[in-house]
C-alpha cells in the first residue's frame, strides 16, 4: 500500500528527511516536499561541524550533536559529496591564553575516549596555523586543531540530496502552504491529503501550526554571512577552517573564496534585510586575521533565521494528540550540525522503528503546548 508523506520546509531538516524516505526501504511511498526557500536558514548558511570541544553543559544536546557529526560524514561519503558541498579539513580552534586553551585540550583528551569521529587532537602554534592556512598573516593566539572538524555549505548540501531523492520518490513544490489539519495541505487553492506530514519549517512552526491552535516555545534569530573573492597566490586545497576566539568563524574555501560568519541577532524576529554595517563587522574579523581586505571584496551576502528554543536545545517528534504530524525544529546555531539526525530520527519514527529520544532531548511536551 502507497504512503503518502507530506514535507513542509526545504531545508535541512527538510532535505535530508527527503533522501531517507527514498531509500529502498520506502519504495512504496510517495513524498512530496512544498517549500516557500524565503528567509531559510540553510540556504544561507555555510558553517564548521565541529561540536566536540562545545563548553554547553547540556549533555542530550551534545549526544545529538556528536551524533549528528558523524551522521553528516556518513551521508557524504555515501552519496559521494563533492568538496565544495562538505569537506573534512579539520578544524582549528584558538584561545587567547595558555590556561584557556590548556582547558580545552583537557576537554577534547576526554570526549575523544568516546567519539573517534573526532581525531587525536593537538596543540597547534601561531606559526603552524600560517602553514595550515597560508593566507593568514595575522594569527595572534595558539590554537588546537581537530582533525575531525568539517566544513560545510548548506545549499549545496541540500541540492546534492534533494537531487538523488528526486530520481526515486520526490516531488517538489514551490510555494506557500496552508496546514488545514492532521493530514491536509492548502496548495494553491487545492488540499492535499497525506497519510503523515514531516514539519521541516523552522523559525516559520509556530505560524503553520497556529491554525490548529499548536504553540511553540520557538523564536527566530536573525544570521548574516559574507563571502568574499581574496586574490592570493597562497590560497591552497584542503584548508582547515578555523573559531577564532572573540571572531566569527573563518572559513576558506578554495579558489580564492573566503567565508565570514555567521552573526547572531536576537532582536530582529523575521527581518530579511541585508545590513552593510554587519558585512563591515564581518570584514573586520577577515583584517585581522590577512591584509588589506575590502568591502569591495564581497562577491556575496547572505542572510537567513534560524530556530531557537528558550533552553537552546533542539526538538523532534510526534506532536503530542497529532499522530500524523511530526516536526523537528529549534536546531539554532547548530543546524548543519544536528539537522540531518533530526530527519533520520523522524524518518526513523515514521517507520515505526524502536529509538530513545531520551538521550537526545528533554519530552517534546517541554516546548509544546
Amino acid at each position: 500500500m502507497v504512503q503518502k508523506i507530506a514535507i513542509i520546509g526545504g531545508g535541512i531538516v527538510g532535505s535530508t528527511a527527503a533522501y531517507y524516505l527514498s531509500q529502498d526501504e520506502y519504495a512504496n511511498f510517495e513524498v512530496s516536499m512544498f517549500d516557500e526557500g524565503i528567509g531559510q536558514a540553510t540556504k544561507a548558511a555555510a558553517g564548521i561541524i565541529s561540536p566536540w570541544l562545545s563548553k554547553r553543559r547540556n549533555k542530550k544536546w551534545f549526544r545529538l550533536a556528536s551524533d549528528g557529526a558523524e551522521l553528516v560524514a556518513k551521508i557524504a561519503q555515501e552519496t559521494k559529496m563533492n568538496d565544495d558541498a562538505y569537506a573534512n579539513n579539520g578544524t582549528i580552534i584558538t584561545r587567547k591564553n595558555k590556561e584557556s586553551l590548556d582547558e580545552l585540550y583537557k576537554i577534547a583528551l576526554e570526549r575523544e575516549k568516546s567519539n573517534p569521529q573526532m581525531g587525536s587532537v593537538q596543540y597547534i602554534s601561531k606559526d603552524e596555523i600560517k602553514n595550515l592556512i597560508p593566507i593568514i598573516k595575522n594569527s595572534p593566539y595558539d590554537g588546537l586543531f581537530v582533525p575531525g572538524g568539517s566544513r560545510i555549505d548548506g545549499n549545496l548540501y541540500c541540492q546534492h540530496l534533494l537531487n538523488i531523492a528526486m530520481k526515486r520518490n520526490l516531488s517538489i513544490y514551490k510555494g506557500k502552504v496552508k496546514l488545514i489539519n492532521d493530514n491536509q495541505i492548502l496548495y494553491k487553492g487545492k488540499i492535499f491529503t497525506f497519510d503523515k506530514i514531516i514539519l521541516a519549517t523552522g523559525a516559520w512552526s509556530k505560524e503553520i501550526l497556529a491554525n490548529l491552535k499548536i504553540n511553540l516555545n520557538l523564536r527566530p534569530q536573525k544570521g548574516q554571512l559574507i563571502e568574499l573573492r581574496i586574490a592570493n597566490n597562497e590560497f591552497i586545497n584542503k584548508m582547515p577552517v578555523m573559531m577564532p576566539e572573540s571572531e566569527y568563524d573563518f572559513i576558506p574555501v578554495g579558489r580564492e573564496k573566503l567565508i565570514i560568519g555567521a552573526t547572531h541577532d536576537n532582536d530582529q524576529g523575521f527581518d530579511l534585510k541585508h545590513e552593510k554595517s554587519v558585512d563591515i563587522a564581518l570584514v573586520k574579523t577577515a583584517n585581522n586575521l590577512i591584509n588589506n581586505v575590502k568591502a569591495n571584496d564581497i562577491i556575496l551576502s547572505k542572510v537567513g533565521t534560524r530556530a531557537y528554543t528558550d533552553d537552546f536545545s533542539p526538538f523532534l517528534g510526534m506532536i503530542p494528540g497529532h499522530p500524523s504530524l511530526f516536526i523537528g525544529t529549534g536546531l539554532g546555531s547548530s543546524g548543519l550540525t544536528t539537522g540531518p539526525i533530526v530527519s533520520k530520527l523522524i524518518v526513523d519514527l515514521i517507520k515505526n522503528k524502536k529509538i530513545d529520544l531520551n538521550q537526545y532531548q528533554k519530552p517534546i511536551s517541554t516546548y509544546i503546548n
